[in-house]
């Protein structure tokens, strides 16, 4: 990875400026989400900064910064335009409260078992979902108010301002980390667009761009405290039905952006995030988001990136960059519509190449093929979905290959012991992927009376094994000839004792000396 971290260690000069420094970098993206997800502006700032305060407070990862997302903006987009944004309350609200009953029940600790290649996937995706946003900002609107990309002196002035704040971030460090790169580099690009009246686009500008023309002249970022009220919907059973499968799919997009982020922050600073506390801190968040007016969120690896690049680390850096953002609504809204959207998108972009995981050029020539083609699916299906769906596709990919490769592992040996049985010495798992190698090992019209399937270096895994054990030992049955069981682990005899009531078949310990176990007989 393209590594911009320049402090290791928590402290609360770092975390209260790179708290400062995410701030700023909020207020465009929350405004962007709002406009996605088709609500005023201030609800997408009210949501950046109850889901960071939350999640800061009581998340399990401290130095991870949480707000309105993307993700979870495009779910509810359908909901707010077909019932209203009451309804994107509620199904906020109830979202959280599933996202706290998966903290309470440890349900987070499954986020361990997303493969590398997923992982990988995932981060190089979320990489140049967030490279394509930045985009966006190339556009201005014309006489007629269509959104165009820029052209002549002003794109030129543009780049040059992305390129100041993407130099100032690379070389700064080297020179002294006592301050943030990027809020010198936002400072520095803002003083001198003001300083010398260059013609570049800000951030009011921006969101002006998103508002119709009769709204644009009084467009503003200032607004009041958030207020509590119980989401204004009928509590029916209809309004269930309207809000439900919404709110599931916010628990579990919430949940698998934010697990997936605190693991590569996990491994970015060599410290280990609580995956079940940050649930319940993710929960908390929307669930506050559904009382106080929010569009809900979870976890943003672009601003994270930039808090850990900045040196932030502790608790203080995600409370300070939400109570921040707080200040800047209610006093100062004036001065961060004067940032340049250059300085933020230089910004941004830095977070791109930290993000991106170049070195998997490298790796993908060293890995399997399924491997690197789960990974590049992965990334795709991210990009032109969303990460949620990305994710699922990767683990089922993944299970199927590690299905697919591990029924090719089934082998036997045969001979024929003293007494005169044959012996069937199994090699690998039996399971719903290697039934039908398992059912080709044998031959019982060839076989004698007796015959012992030994099970020392096997295993049965699930009911498709023993269904399949159920049919061979019926083929033989029918011959009349007995298929016996030797040296099955305990989890295997436990497993076809509960499968006792449909299957009938002989487990034999060692019959030579008389200890056989007929459970089924």
């Amino acid at each position: 990875m393209f590594s911009l971290i320049v402090s290791k260690e928590s402290n609360v000069k770092n975390d209260l400026l790179s708290g400062l420094t995410v701030a700023l970098a909020l207020v465009p993206e929350a405004v962007a989400f709002a406009f996605v997800a088709g609500v005023a502006p201030m609800v997408g700032l009210y949501a950046a900064f109850m889901m960071g305060l939350m999640a800061a407070v009581f998340g399990g990862r401290p130095g991870m910064i949480s707000g309105a997302t993307g993700a979870m903006a495009v779910v509810v987009v359908a909901l707010v335009a077909s019932h209203g944004v009451q309804y994107l309350f509620a199904a906020v609200l109830l979202a959280g409260l599933l996202q706290m009953m998966f903290g309470v029940f440890r349900l987070g600790k499954f986020i361990r078992l997303v493969p590398y290649p997923v992982m990988l996937g995932f981060v190089n995706g979320l990489a140049i979902v967030i490279l394509l946003a930045q985009l966006g900002q190339f556009k201005v609107p014309d006489a007629a108010g269509t959104l165009g990309w820029m052209q002549g002196g002003q794109l030129y002035l543009m780049l040059g301002l992305v390129a100041l704040t993407m130099a100032i971030i690379h070389f700064l460090p080297k020179l002294t980390t006592a301050v943030p790169a990027s809020l010198v580099a936002i400072i520095v690009v803002t003083l001198m667009v003001h300083g010398l009246d260059l013609d570049a686009r800000t951030v009011i500008d921006f969101v002006r761009s998103m508002l119709p023309l009769e709204e644009q002249a009084t467009a503003s970022l200032e607004g009041n405290l958030p207020s509590f009220a119980i989401p204004m919907v009928p509590f029916s059973l209809e309004t269930l039905k309207i809000i439900g499968p919404y709110a599931v799919i916010l628990a579990l997009v919430g949940l698998i952006e934010s697990l997936l982020t605190l693991s590569l922050i996990d491994d970015l600073t060599n410290t280990r995030g609580r995956g079940n506390r940050e649930c319940i801190g993710q929960g908390l968040g929307n669930t506050v988001n559904g009382f106080f007016g929010g569009m809900g969120g979870c976890a943003m690896i672009g601003q994270s990136m930039i808090n850990i690049n900045s040196g932030g680390r502790g608790r203080l850096s995600g409370i300070t960059a939400a109570l921040v953002l707080l200040v800047c609504i209610l006093f100062v809204a004036n001065l961060i519509e004067m940032i340049p959207l250059a300085a933020l998108v230089g910004v941004m972009f830095m977070v791109v190449l930290g993000t991106f995981e170049w070195a998997s050029f490298r790796i993908f020539r060293a890995m399997q093929k399924s491997d690197a083609f789960i990974s590049i699916l992965v990334a795709l299906v991210t990009v032109f979905t969303d990460l949620a769906i990305a994710v699922i596709v990767g683990v089922i990919v993944s299970a199927l290959v590690f299905a697919w490769e591990h029924a090719k592992h089934i082998a036997v040996t045969t001979y024929t012991d003293e007494d005169g049985w044959k012996v069937y010495e199994l090699d690998g798992p039996i399971f719903f992927g290697s039934v039908s190698n398992f059912k080709e090992l044998f031959s019982p019209d060839d076989d004698p009376d007796d015959v012992v399937i030994e099970f020392k270096k096997a295993r049965v895994s699930d009911s498709s094994a023993i269904e399949a054990l159920h049919g061979l030992a019926h083929k033989y049955q029918k011959l009349g000839k007995k298929l016996h069981l030797r040296h099955l682990s305990q989890d295997c005899l436990q497993l076809l004792d509960d499968a006792a009531r449909y299957v009938e078949i002989n487990i034999n310990e060692d019959p030579r000396y008389k200890v056989a176990t007929d459970a089924f007989d």
